[in-house]
């Protein structure tokens, strides 16, 4: 079939039609819920009935729509489709709560929202606060009657025809959690999920001979763009896991032959912590990286000690790719404990409190410019200049570069915790126990944990009344997702301010974590 490009602009609406056009037999994805494999011109087929029924539904350019299941193939139709009809993919992450999901369906508005049999409930809470035109049910589940996998079936699989779209159009709103306590949804345009794979491809060296297990949650910039889109790019192979079960993992990665291997150090930890880690066979895998929060430099070399080959740490943020660094297999045993240098195209540059750039083993905020940068926030002019000045993204991680060029990231500007590769902002979290009649102020910090990486510390001020910090636990949890639930809780007659009335959070540290501050 003859395929006419109407777009000359660098944008990713076709990047599924051309690849099917060039590889149609080769096997795109292996779902390993059923083991069934579907070739590219399938997978491009299923995108188009998806683009098809969209538009029945009344998605036109711009439009947003939502999934919020686990893993399954519904995400990459979605992803694929609104591409091609240059609609924009909102994906809702499972882990919040219905309330803070509330909060970013009323911003992002969208028109669709597919659910999964486990969301039903929460899906209703949050259209008793959101009200969403079409709600279908995904992956077998029954949303009112309305199933996408029946409903999408009768559509024609030919290629929609797609709007006007310049590469700087929205693709994507991905929600990251606000250092105000707000949740904001950065837009991922064409050109920066072009340019990631482009990048990611360059500068990790990825072949169509590549295959990697997909149990990241698909939620995730990790999920959708360290290896997914780019290995669909270059015509390599992704096996799709629902849930994450890391027996079932370490079998996958021997079964299906996998190549590279992406997860954050919980997960790994999990791998080198389950029962068949020993007799797990990587000979197929050519590296592992790990992304998503600092990775320990203990745990890598407890897992090169028992399994030996490459391992190396990944950087990146929703707003500027999944992929900034990288290294080589001999440099990520020279350079342990590094992200590797700069990918292919793109600028970095560390620049001091006052602006200036600093000399290398000195550390600075970490700045980032290219064509993989995002144009801002969603509905937030504010954050965007806030965060991008002459089109230099100010990541709020601070990192030391060497002689050598080579980066590590030491510490982050904003006040954030990284817990298992999810972001925790301290003042979401303060403001959540400051709704306790009881709770006079909270701060909160960050404390090591051996499985997590990072958890919460609460210190809190109690007003006259008393709560126990069992009670308050119990209280954030019904206002946020589990894993910002501060997982300590410990009372103090009072915080320590600056003269400028800012919370000391260094002292806090030394106070309740002083092996931490030593």
């Amino acid at each position: 079939m003859a395929i006419v490009y109407e777009q000359g602009t660098m944008n990713a609406a076709h990047l599924l039609t051309r690849r099917a056009a060039l590889t149609p037999d080769r096997i795109a994805v292996v779902d390993r819920s059923d083991g069934q494999g579907y070739t590219y011109a399938e997978l491009d087929r299923r995108a188009n009935r998806a683009a098809h029924y969209l538009r029945k539904l009344d998605v036109d350019k711009g439009d947003r729509v939502s999934i919020l299941a686990h893993n399954c193939l519904a995400y990459l139709d979605l992803l694929c489709a609104l591409g091609k009809i240059g609609a924009v993919f909102a994906p809702l992450s499972w882990r919040l709560q219905a309330r803070e999901l509330a909060y970013i369906v009323g911003d992002c508005t969208p028109k669709v929202l597919l659910c999964g049999p486990e969301f039903v409930g929460a899906t209703r809470a949050i259209c008793a606060e959101a009200p969403i035109p079409h709600v279908v049910g995904v992956d077998g589940a029954d949303a009112g009657g309305r199933r996408y996998e029946h409903e999408v079936a009768g559509c024609p699989d030919s290629e929609p025809s797609l709007p006007p779209l310049d590469e700087d159009d929205t693709y994507l709103l991905l929600y990251t959690s606000g250092t105000t306590g707000r949740p904001k949804g950065a837009m991922i345009p064409h050109r920066q999920v072009l340019w990631n794979c482009i990048n990611t491809i360059a500068s990790w060296g990825l072949t169509e001979r590549d295959v990697s297990p997909l149990f990241m949650p698909l939620f995730h910039a990790g999920g959708l763009f360290a290896f997914l889109t780019p290995l669909l790019y270059i015509g390599g192979r992704v096996v799709l896991v629902r849930t994450f079960d890391a027996d079932a993992v370490l079998k996958l990665i021997e079964e299906e032959r996998c190549t590279v291997v992406l997860g954050v150090p919980t997960i790994y930890r999990m791998l080198l912590d389950a029962p068949g880690f020993g007799s797990a066979d990587f000979r197929s895998v050519r590296f592992f990286i790990s992304g998503g929060a600092p990775l320990p430099v203990d745990l890598v070399r407890e897992w090169v000690g028992k399994k030996g080959g490459v391992f190396r740490q990944g950087y990146g943020l929703t707003e500027v790719g999944a992929n900034c660094f990288s290294m080589t297999d001999e440099e990520s045993v020279r350079k342990l404990g590094s992200v590797g240098k700069p990918i292919f195209h793109s600028e970095m540059v560390l620049l001091d409190e006052q602006g200036r750039a600093v000399s290398p083993g000195e550390p600075g905020e970490l700045l980032i410019r290219g064509p993989h940068v995002c144009t801002g926030y969603w509905r937030n002019p504010e954050a965007t200049a806030e965060a991008i000045v002459d089109g230099w993204f100010r990541t709020g991680d601070v990192a030391r570069v060497d002689e050598d060029g080579f980066y590590t990231i030491v510490g982050r500007a904003k006040d954030m915790i990284i817990s298992g590769g999810e972001n925790i902002y301290a003042a979401e979290v303060e403001a959540a126990v400051r709704e306790h009649p009881a709770v006079q102020d909270a701060a909160l910090i960050g404390m090591p944990d051996p499985k997590w990486g990072e958890v919460g510390l609460m210190v809190v001020v109690l007003k006259k009344a008393s709560v126990t910090a069992e009670e308050l636990q119990a209280f954030c949890g019904e206002r946020l997702a589990r894993y910002k639930v501060p997982k300590r809780v410990v009372f103090a007659d009072e915080l320590p301010y600056s003269a400028y009335g800012k919370v000391l959070k260094s002292e806090l540290r030394a106070r309740y974590l002083p092996a931490r501050e030593g």
